[in-house]
């Protein structure tokens, strides 16, 4: 029988700040504040299993050399005994590593050679078979470590559908579409993992468009699909005058509340046709986006006026997310 998934109140951990001083950090954070879950890197943006993994392909790849987590077990079972509801992260399609090694399970260019990005990384292609059982069989040993709820992030294809579809051969011989592929990739790590919850990360603007964006994420194939599904509605991430706010970033609360308020939307629709529709977990900023042109600095005022927005909709829980694993919560 699959558990509920929690309530949670979390922050993302990268391996290398789930140990040692870090670690003990982020667990007073935890125990001093309202927040009660770590999303926690069991393969990473590089495609780097964190731990030492018993998956065949893992060790053929040498995808878990590096194991910055020495202890998987030994870390939940501390996380456990502060009553910290844990998340494995599983980065599914862009995977640079797996690439670099088994060039086959790449995206193939249709003149030959593997396909990269903009920004040169190679991504596995999401049709391979192969591929797919990779990321499964990975979710089922986080869960048998121990891990609370299996999160899929980059459960997609690469942005700029278009171009990529006009580059790239996919192994595609049943001819599903990108939306088909991620909801049958979904629907069989659901049904791989019984006992779990299973989340999916999903892009800011996938509640408020009809189609998927040519990444292959439509929120009416998947919110029926997965038990949590986490819009990433970072202010920073829209452009100017998105969804009719001027300056996203400036205006966290604003931006916040209208992303959310189409994700309401869209689950009061699936329900209304008598499907189920996922828990609404947001992904929120942590995070200043100095690259952005009107930008502001992001500490725990801009974090809560966020956490209002989401809670003024009726969502009581969220994931906030800092790449340097740096949290705020107390105003000055």
């Amino acid at each position: 029988m699959r558990k509920p998934a929690v309530a949670a109140k979390g922050i993302y951990v990268s391996a290398w700040k789930a140990r040692g001083a870090s670690l003990e950090q982020l667990i007073k954070l935890l125990n001093d504040t309202e927040l009660n879950a770590m999303v926690i890197d069991v393969k990473n943006d590089s495609g780097q299993i964190t731990y030492d993994s018993q998956v065949a392909l893992v060790n053929e790849a040498g995808s878990d050399d590096t194991r910055p987590i020495a202890d998987m077990r030994g870390l939940l079972k501390r996380l456990k005994d502060n009553n910290i509801y844990t998340i494995a992260r599983i980065v599914a399609f862009k995977d640079p590593y797996l690439c670099s090694v088994r060039k086959d399970l790449a995206m193939q260019k249709k003149t030959g050679g593997v396909w990269r990005d903009r920004k040169g990384v190679a991504w596995v292609d999401p049709y391979h078979p192969v591929v797919q059982a990779y990321n499964i069989d990975l979710a089922k040993e986080a869960a048998q470590l121990g891990f609370d709820e299996i999160q899929f992030d980059y459960v997609r294809f690469p942005e700029n559908g278009d171009k990529v579809d006009s580059e790239v051969k996919f192994r595609n011989p049943q001819k599903l579409s990108k939306p088909e592929l991620i909801a049958s990739f979904l629907e069989k790590a659901k049904t791989a993992l019984p006992n779990v919850p299973v989340s999916a990360d999903v892009f800011g603007m996938t509640p408020s468009v009809a189609g998927d964006m040519g990444i292959g994420q439509e929120w009416n194939r998947i919110s029926p699909i997965v038990d949590v599904i986490s819009p990433m509605v970072y202010p920073s991430h829209y452009s100017h005058g998105a969804l009719g706010i001027p300056h996203p970033d400036l205006n966290p609360y604003a931006m916040i509340h209208r992303a959310l308020k189409d994700a309401v939307s869209k689950n009061t629709q699936l329900e209304q046709q008598r499907q189920s529709a996922a828990k609404v977990r947001p992904w929120l900023q942590a995070f200043t986006a100095s690259w952005v042109k009107n930008h502001q600095t992001y500490g725990a005022k801009q974090v809560r006026e966020q956490i209002k927005a989401a809670k003024d909709l009726g969502i009581d829980q969220y994931l906030l997310w800092n790449p340097g694993c740096t949290y705020s919560l107390r105003e000055s």
